[in-house]
């Protein structure tokens, strides 16, 4: 079937839903207004106001009643409009639901997903646009997810809402109105392990989230200038499945990270860190990484793309670890 990221984020709350009288949503206009983004829109109708609940605007208090809610059975998804609103929440994240099973030698379980978005591209400006996922990708006790297709879009949730721990599932903005196929019987996904996109031979590329298209995009060039590049989407970022991509960098030798966050301190550090760690002597050349500038996001549309990653600066780093800059 034809459908949008943004519908089958939709149609994944309302499998959920269905599933198990116990999960409700709840965040900032969900409900009426259909979500910030519209992935809520219609589901107020469908299931009323006890299980799709609007929330005052303090993230602080609403993702605190989640994991209170979570604590006494319920499986609440509670959505934040964007990751910068998040750090209102930071405490509640970090304090309470990370740290609260390890806490409670294992007799408190938190299965409570956050869903937010994160990323650049649509002129947000700088309150509404950075990448963040690798802040939250520091912190032991949680899972963090970033579905880059409309199957993981589709299939994430219902797995994390089984996880006893809190799951955060990072939407990025430019994705919403991504459309193509999708299976009729699309269902759950593995969100364990990471996946090729694109098999290659020469030089890997490793991304996550809005940033696959890109590389996918730059692979197109490259294939164009004869060099393969194989590309991996990580697609869970807590805990890294460094197997897949640590096999492929030893098969070809190569590997350009792709990373919307900042450079300094980001999860492409950590990416890089590892191979060093892990595969250093199958490497031909110097792992590279393509960033976001260290600016907050500008607003004017020709800086907010200087700003981030882009096919041609992932399409020059992979040609420089190939050949030689």
């Amino acid at each position: 079937m034809k459908t949008t990221y943004r519908e089958a984020l939709r149609e994944a709350i309302r499998d959920a839903m269905n599933r198990d009288d116990r999960v409700f949503l709840m965040g900032e206009d969900v409900g009426s207004y259909g979500g910030c983004y519209a992935v809520s829109l219609g589901l107020l109708e469908d299931f009323g106001p006890e299980r799709i609940r609007d929330t005052p605007l303090s993230e602080s208090a609403f993702v605190g009643a989640g994991i209170g809610a979570a604590l006494n059975g319920m499986r609440p998804i509670v959505e934040i409009m964007t990751v910068n609103f998040s750090l209102l929440a930071l405490d509640q994240i970090l304090n309470n639901a990370a740290t609260l099973l390890h806490m409670s030698g294992g007799q408190f379980p938190v299965p409570l997903v956050i869903r937010m978005t994160t990323g650049a591209g649509r002129q947000l400006a700088a309150q509404h646009s950075h990448s963040l996922e690798g802040w939250y990708a520091h912190i032991p006790g949680l899972r963090v997810l970033a579905p880059a297709t409309l199957e993981d879009a589709r299939g994430m949730l219902w797995p994390a809402l089984c996880d006893p721990d809190p799951v955060l599932i990072f939407e990025h903005n430019a994705l919403y109105n991504l459309s193509g196929e999708l299976a009729d019987d699309a269902g759950p996904v593995d969100i364990t392990r990471a996946a090729v996109r694109r098999p290659g031979k020469d030089v890997t590329l490793i991304t996550y989230g809005g940033s696959l298209a890109k590389a996918l995009a730059a692979a197109d060039d490259l294939a164009a200038d004869g060099i393969d590049a194989e590309v991996i989407d990580l697609r869970t970022l807590r805990p890294l499945d460094a197997d897949t991509f640590l096999e492929s960098v030893r098969r070809t030798h190569r590997a350009v990270v792709v990373d919307e966050g900042w450079r300094s301190g980001s999860l492409s550090a950590e990416i890089a860190a590892r191979i060093a760690e892990e595969a250093l002597y199958d490497l031909d050349a110097p792992v590279r990484r393509v960033c976001s500038a260290e600016v907050p996001i500008p607003y004017a549309q020709h800086l907010e793309e200087a700003a981030l990653p882009q096919p041609a600066s992932i399409a020059a780093a992979a040609s420089e670890v190939v050949r030689g800059g």
